[in-house]
């Protein structure tokens, strides 16, 4: 599985350099018909900021995947062996309810808005939502794999527990 995640993780990033390369090209070349010829593009402020939403998204997803996501032990660090791996199994189950409660509002916020069109571009807004269930769908896969390793390498692995890459 992890293998299988690395590529995911590859094929994320890929999508994330192509949204900000769109998002370079729409904004400097909508910037450029302003100054220059006093008209725009007027699809471009909005598939911009699209790609902005899907990019921070799916970085998050990256993100978590590397574990630089920010984190605080200044409790964490005074416990043993066993009171960290406890309290890293909890944060992956807190994390885990909080991915359920963000997919279940995306997937509303998808299917409320399926059929709504974006102003500018016409494209449905159940597109815009969708990032949130992307999201929250790849960060559980993400945090069950890293529980899963957490609770084989057991309490003796604690001071190792926050190296799972």
């Amino acid at each position: 599985m992890d293998s299988l995640l690395r590529i995911y993780c590859k094929g994320l990033e890929f999508v994330i350099a192509a949204c900000l390369a769109v998002m370079v090209v729409l904004v400097f070349g909508n910037v450029v018909l302003r100054y220059v010829f006093n008209s725009g593009i007027t699809t471009s402020e909005e598939l911009s900021r699209w790609c902005f939403v899907w990019l921070t998204f799916l970085g998050g997803v990256i993100a978590l995947r590397e574990h630089r996501h920010l984190g605080s032990e200044v409790l964490v660090s005074r416990l043993g062996p066993k009171g960290r791996w406890t309290f890293l199994i909890a944060s992956q189950l807190v994390m885990l309810v909080i991915c359920w409660l963000l997919f279940r509002g995306a997937l509303e916020q998808t299917k409320i808005n399926w059929d709504a069109s974006a102003p500018a571009s016409g494209l449905s807004m159940g597109i815009f939502y969708a990032s949130g269930l992307v999201f929250s769908v790849s960060a559980a896969a993400i945090l069950l794999g890293d529980l899963a390793e957490i609770a084989r390498r057991g309490p003796h692995a604690a001071g190792d527990l926050g190296e799972l890459k």
